[in-house]
Formats: structure tokens, C-alpha cells, sequence
């Protein structure tokens, strides 16, 4: 396997089409060094005009196409032809191979083993049906090979090597071996039912990535770790920190608080105050991401330790950029975590500006989040360190558009991977 010394990735995840446009990737296309992008998921999204981002697709006379929630197999493949018919998409393509796995969009939204939130089988039909067109329509347009014939087709989980510099596992969270997402229903402020949801939520039998899927990584890790090789590179679709949700009220003030709420539309001016309840009483930021699966966590960190690695974990579907430092149970270092913000979807900043600093201020593995901003980042390794520099372009509303570095972090090989330290 030959020497590399150097290696320079893109990384970049949920482009909702109606959200805005890809100048992320018009920015990515002039890069004079882009080695390859690596897409985290939510390349298409399955809402109808009305649906999420809807009002700004509007505005900007990007309504998606077909003209509805699309469930068919001919509607699946017209949405992935419209957002491969955008120029920037195609500009970003032409520009460096993409290496590719689908987060819940591909097919719905917050998708699990047996089902999803966005998808009611009394008048949508079987839920296998709808999964097995979608994964169809993506192995038709997109640059992926099909699984192997012994293996399901929603196991997509495969690696890639770079010379002797780094590999890259790339891992599926969605369709394989997920568990039902939980959501507190129990009565707010009655300390019993947060204790049971709390139970629940550790329960071991809850599971993310699968028994299978989790051994297959922990011997790609360990056989890049044996060759010797700087880097292990993990992709995966959620935010894998432990975050906990901001107390808005503490942070801003009573009247500060209370002013904010006032200016949320329905049902955010009721939504919001129900969120920081329930994260004052330890229920975590995201139930989607890994918070909603601690004993599938602690299992992945257990395989990190066993391949003798501390691995850059690659995040999207957050629609936000964040630089994590990943922790287990009894306080060890066991990863940095960098996730990479939208390319084009809305997130929580649209509403809360700012509040991606107050979750880094609330969370000790949390050293950077940017909520607000649009984006990817890039990805820089050396044969000593990698460096995560968090570009972020000034709107998506309009292709008149500037871009600039965030922030920047750095971490070195020589030290089997430290923790994340910010640059400049």
C-alpha cells in the first residue's frame, strides 16, 4: 500500500432542497486541493411543498419535485433526479468523488428497523414497501456499489483505505439494526416518570449500529491500527457526543427568557419551555442521535478500545458544526468527534441564534457547536495531525454569497489522538 502523505476531505450532510441553495458546494468545486467529500446523509429529503423548508422553497422558486410527499418508487427517483440536476451539485461532483451513506431522509424522517415518525402505514402503506423503493431509487443514482449478496441490502456499511495515512469506516445507523426512538410522554415535573423514561432510555437491548455491524468495525479499526496507519476516520450519520440540553432560562435570564419566548411563532413559544423542562430533568438534547442509545454508545467505545484506537468520529444530521471531545462512562478519552453543519437545511439557530454556543457552554464534551450557519468542513490529515476547519458560507438564500472559517481545530496523531484544541 503506498505512502500518502497527506489528505484532504470535505464533509457535508442534509441539503434540503427547498431550503436554500448549494453554494456549499459551489465553494467546494473551486477548491484547488479536494480529495474526495464524504456525505453523511440526507442528500434528499421526502417532504412535499408544504413540508419542512417549504415556505423558503417558495420564496425561491425551489419547490421539490414531485409536487408531493413522495412514496413511490418513480417519486423517489424524480427527487434524487432534481437535486442531481442542480449546477453547484453537479459542479461538487465533478470536483471529487463522493463516498456516500444515507442518514433518514433517503427515506423518512427519524427512521428506525421497523418503521418511522414520518411514515403512517393505515394510509401510506407497508413500511417495508416504502424502504425497499427508496433504498432502490438510491442505488440507482448514487455512487455506491449494491451490499454483497449475503449480506442485507440495508447493510451498506463498507471502509476505504488512503495508502498508509488513514482508513475510513463508513457505518449505517438507520435501517439495519436501529431501535424505536423514545420521546418522554410522562406527566412534566412528576420526578417518577422521568426516572422510568430514564430506565428505559439505558435499557442494554437498545441498539444503534447491531451486533454484526459493530464486530466488522472493530476489525477494521484494529487492522488499520496493526498496518500502522495515523488515522481512523469513522462515518457515521448522528452526533455520538453526550449533550445535554441548555437551560434557556438560566442562561439568558427570567426576562431575557421571557422576551425570546414571546417572539416564537406557534407551537416554538410553547415547544421551548416544554424542551428546557425536560432537560432540566435529564433527558438529553437528542433522542435521535446517540444520547438515545447510551448502552449501544458505551458497547461502540468498549470495540474503539479493543482496536486500540482513539478514531475521528464524522457527524451530520445535526444541521449544525461541532467539535466534540467523546468520553466513556468512567471518564476516559476515547474519540474527538467532528460533525459538520448543514448544506442547506434550517436548524434550531433560525430560531434560538446563538444557542449552539450556550450547548458548548452546558456541555464539558461539547468545544464548539455553531447552530446558525450553513456550511461543511474540511478535513485536513497529516502524518502528526488533523485539522477540522469549519467553513461556513453568509446565506443560502441567495447565490451572491461569501464564505470563511468559523473556527478550526486541531488533533495529533503522535499522541494517539488528544483531545481537540482550537486553532487561532
Amino acid at each position: 500500500m503506498g505512502r500518502v502523505d497527506d489528505l484532504v476531505l470535505a464533509v457535508v450532510s442534509c441539503q434540503l432542497y427547498p431550503g436554500g441553495f448549494y453554494n456549499a458546494y459551489a465553494d467546494m468545486a473551486k477548491r484547488e486541493r479536494l480529495d474526495a467529500v464524504i456525505h453523511l446523509g440526507d442528500y434528499i429529503y421526502e417532504y412535499g411543498p408544504e413540508g419542512y423548508g417549504g415556505d423558503i422553497g417558495k420564496r425561491l422558486g425551489r419547490l421539490p419535485e414531485p409536487g408531493h410527499e413522495i412514496l413511490s418508487l418513480d417519486d423517489y427517483r424524480r427527487r434524487h433526479a432534481q437535486v442531481k440536476a442542480d449546477p453547484d451539485m453537479q459542479a461538487a461532483h465533478a470536483r471529487a468523488a463522493f463516498i456516500c451513506v444515507w442518514d433518514d431522509h433517503e427515506v423518512t424522517n427519524d427512521d428506525w428497523v421497523g418503521g418511522a415518525q414520518n411514515h403512517q402505514e393505515d394510509t401510506e402503506g407497508a413500511w417495508s414497501a416504502r424502504k425497499a423503493v427508496a433504498m432502490q431509487a438510491y442505488f440507482e443514482w448514487m455512487p455506491i456499489r449494491d451490499p454483497s449478496a449475503v449480506r442485507a441490502k440495508e447493510a451498506i456499511f463498507r471502509s476505504f483505505e488512503f495508502g498508509d495515512l488513514a482508513t475510513l469506516a463508513m457505518t449505517e445507523t438507520r435501517l439495519l439494526a436501529r431501535s424505536k426512538q423514545l420521546s418522554f410522554a410522562g406527566e412534566p415535573g412528576n420526578a417518577d416518570d422521568y426516572a422510568a423514561f430514564l430506565a428505559q432510555r439505558a435499557r442494554e437491548d437498545r441498539e444503534l449500529l447491531g451486533t454484526e455491524q459493530r464486530d466488522w468495525l472493530t476489525g477494521v479499526l484494529r487492522e488499520s491500527v496493526d498496518a500502522g496507519k495515523p488515522w481512523q476516520l469513522i462515518g457515521n450519520q448522528v452526533v455520538m457526543a453526550k449533550v445535554a440540553g441548555p437551560d434557556l432560562e438560566k442562561a439568558l435570564g427570567t426576562d431575557r427568557y421571557a422576551a425570546l419566548l414571546a417572539k416564537l411563532p406557534a407551537p416554538y413559544d410553547r415547544g421551548v419551555p416544554a424542551a428546557v423542562e425536560r432537560y432540566r430533568n435529564g433527558v438529553p438534547f437528542n433522542l435521535d442521535s446517540w444520547d438515545g442509545y447510551p448502552a449501544a454508545r458505551e458497547r461502540l467505545y468498549s470495540a474503539f478500545r479493543e482496536a486500540g484506537t482513539r478514531p475521528i468520529v464524522l457527524a451530520g444530521d445535526s444541521h449544525a458544526s461541532w467539535a466534540n471531545n467523546l468520553y466513556d462512562d468512567t471518564g476516559n478519552l476515547v474519540a474527538v468527534e467532528s460533525g459538520c453543519t448543514a448544506i442547506s437545511s434550517p436548524s434550531y439557530g433560525a430560531l434560538l441564534p446563538g444557542i449552539g454556543t450556550l450547548i458548548a457552554q452546558a456541555n464539558d464534551e461539547v468545544a464548539y457547536c455553531n447552530q446558525d450557519l450553513k456550511g461543511y468542513t474540511l478535513l485536513t490529515l497529516g502524518r502528526d495531525r488533523a485539522r477540522a476547519d469549519y467553513i461556513t458560507v453568509s446565506t443560502v438564500l441567495s447565490r451572491d454569497f461569501a464564505t470563511k472559517v468559523d473556527a478550526s481545530f486541531v488533533t495529533g496523531a503522535k499522541t494517539r489522538f488528544g483531545p481537540w484544541t482550537k486553532e487561532g
